[in-house]
């Protein structure tokens, strides 16, 4: 079958890919199996330890679900155990239906790659022994003395076990407490009929690519293979074979030079039937739209750079600036911090892109959706410290 190839407008390109990730007129349903449909939808949640605001993966799942509550994850994790963590593009949750495109990764961990540190085998065996015999355990359950002047870094050995021990597969997360991570024996938290034959390094690929543009709807082949190490090369072999077979559609996007992308033939027809919504979403700099930056410039025009990891003096907007999407485009950050104790939310400074102008409609979605957000963290009096002061005072007598 011929290929074809298909030219879309910057802005259809906007709008596929904010349905096919959940941010325009989504479709899952709401409260628990709602949580579970974006996760098995979007095909990860990136995990992380920062709660400047709220933590990245409930801040994800919030922002296209109204009604998403923080124990949905652990009830999908310990009760259901419909999804699982391991490792994406980093610590994520994944859907348990997908489990066995986590077994690539654990066979390189099994055959003597090292997550981080030198191994241990002999406390790696002390570790599986004490785990087998007393059942479910935390790093905390394993002394270690460490130095006076220790760095948070500095693991204790148990504990480099331990996540040796995940990545290999041979323990799995059985739940968090707080924020903490259980550990049991994989074949303690396996659900009994979950498939575990490990895919072909060409059934591995086409999942890629598939759960890839239903969740995004237009990819490219760096963008399939991202942070995956050495799979460009298959990735572009099974690309060009998919191609061929007529399974997918190579296309371009009108003023992005020199770069080819792929989708299908349903996902471009469904482009006609997408609305523009008039909704505002602040997203968590480890959102699933935001996380490969090189797209989020090429498609949005947007150059975005998470700054806690920049020193003070030399960072432009923040240390934890949040995009602000509002219909189809990515039009302001602004640096937030959610002081739980005093249930005050911050807004330490706002910035809007070039060429944009905060109008009425803006204000007043943003101020409801900036309401919400601050609920859902814990907060219930808003604080506009660095911003215009005409938007300032006009958003302050909103909220």
């Amino acid at each position: 079958m011929k290929k074809q190839i298909n030219s879309l407008s910057i802005e259809e390109a906007r709008l596929l890919i904010l349905k096919s990730q959940g941010l325009i007129s989504t479709d899952f349903v709401k409260g628990k199996k709602g949580t579970l449909a974006a996760i098995e939808h979007l095909s990860y949640i990136q995990i992380d330890t920062l709660s400047v605001v709220a933590r990245a993966h409930h801040h994800t799942l919030w922002s296209r679900l109204t009604d998403y509550k923080e124990n949905y994850l652990n009830d999908l994790l310990e009760k259901d155990k419909t999804i699982f963590e391991y490792w994406s593009y980093a610590a994520s949750y994944l859907p348990m239906s997908n489990y066995r495109f986590s077994l690539p990764r654990k066979k390189s961990y099994s055959e003597g790659k090292s997550h981080w540190f030198e191994q241990n085998k002999k406390m790696k065996k002390y570790v599986l022994d004490k785990i087998k015999t007393e059942g479910p355990l935390q790093s905390k359950d394993f002394e270690h003395k460490r130095t006076v002047d220790a760095n948070w870094y500095e693991w204790k050995p148990a504990k480099r076990a331990l996540e040796q021990l995940f990545m290999e597969g041979k323990l799995m997360v059985a739940k968090r407490q707080g924020f903490q991570k259980v550990y049991d024996l994989a074949e303690r938290v396996l659900p009994l009929d979950i498939d575990t034959s490990i895919p072909t390094e060409k059934e591995y690929i086409q999942h890629l690519v598939k759960k890839s543009i239903e969740s995004f709807g237009i990819v490219n082949e760096n963008e399939v293979a991202y942070l995956r190490t050495g799979l460009k090369e298959s990735t572009n072999k099974v690309l060009k074979q998919l191609l061929k077979e007529g399974s997918l559609i190579e296309l371009t996007i009108d003023g992005i030079d020199k770069t080819t992308f792929i989708s299908t033939e349903t996902q471009l027809k469904s482009i006609e039937k997408i609305k523009t919504n008039n909704n505002i979403h602040l997203l968590s700099p480890f959102d699933n739209l935001v996380i490969q930056r090189k797209r989020l410039e090429r498609i949005f025009n947007f150059d975005y750079q998470i700054e806690c990891y920049v020193p003070e003096p030399k960072r432009k907007y923040g240390y934890f600036t949040l995009p602000v999407l509002y219909k189809n485009n990515l039009v302001a950050r602004f640096d937030p911090k959610a002081d739980r104790a005093m249930k005050i939310f911050y807004i330490k400074s706002m910035h809007f892109e070039k060429g944009f102008q905060p109008n009425e409609d803006f204000n007043i979605l943003f101020a409801e959706k900036l309401n919400s957000f601050a609920n859902f963290t814990g907060c219930n009096k808003i604080v506009i410290e660095k911003a215009n002061s005409k938007w300032k005072k006009e958003i302050m007598n909103m909220v």
